[in-house]
Formats: structure tokens, sequence, C-alpha cells
């Protein structure tokens, strides 16, 4: 599969569509992270981010080291953005999770 990406100079626009995709599954997971969590899921970024770029260094084919890089500069971006979607939701821009209290 992949030597047939490759040989029709296709590795490009796989990597290129692969990657906006990855991108566009972060947005959700950190606002529905930030939602559920808080800033406290923080760390899930960053131990994710960590596997996929070592994974990305371990891994010779270039498309899917490639892929796996996109994954974890992704991961450490959404540490930032957690931080961020907090202030958003204090502008009252995103919903806030409210804390049912029982009687």
């Amino acid at each position: 599969m992949m030597e047939f990406l490759i040989h029709h100079n296709l590795a490009g626009l796989v990597i290129g569509v692969a990657t906006f995709l990855i991108i566009g599954l972060f947005h959700p997971l950190v606002i529905r992270g930030e939602y559920h969590f808080g800033v406290r899921c923080w760390w899930v970024f960053l131990v994710m981010g960590i596997a996929a770029v070592v994974a990305s260094l371990a891994v010779k084919h270039i498309v899917w080291s490639t892929l796996l890089a996109v994954w974890g500069a992704s991961s450490f971006w959404s540490i930032g953005e957690l931080f961020e979607q907090r202030k958003r939701v204090e502008r009252g821009w995103f919903p806030k999770k409210e804390v049912k209290v029982e009687k």
C-alpha cells in the first residue's frame, strides 16, 4: 500500500489529509476534556505527545513517522489549548459543566 502511495506521488496528499483529520480530531478532544475534567487532563496530552514523538523517531517509514510526529505535535499544542479553552468557558463562549450537589 505504501509503495503504491510513494510510486504514484500520493504520499504528500495522504499526509496532508491525515494531518487535517488529526488536527480536526484534537479540537473536540480539547473541548470535551476541559468540559469533563478541567485542565487537570493536560498530562494525558503530554504523555500521548511524548509517546507519539518517540514512536515517530522509531518508525522508519516516512508516512507513518510523519503522521506520528503530527499526532505528537497536536498533543503538545492541545495542552496550551486546554488552558485557552478554560478562558473561553469563563468568557461564556462555551458551556460550563454544572456540578450537581446532592442533599
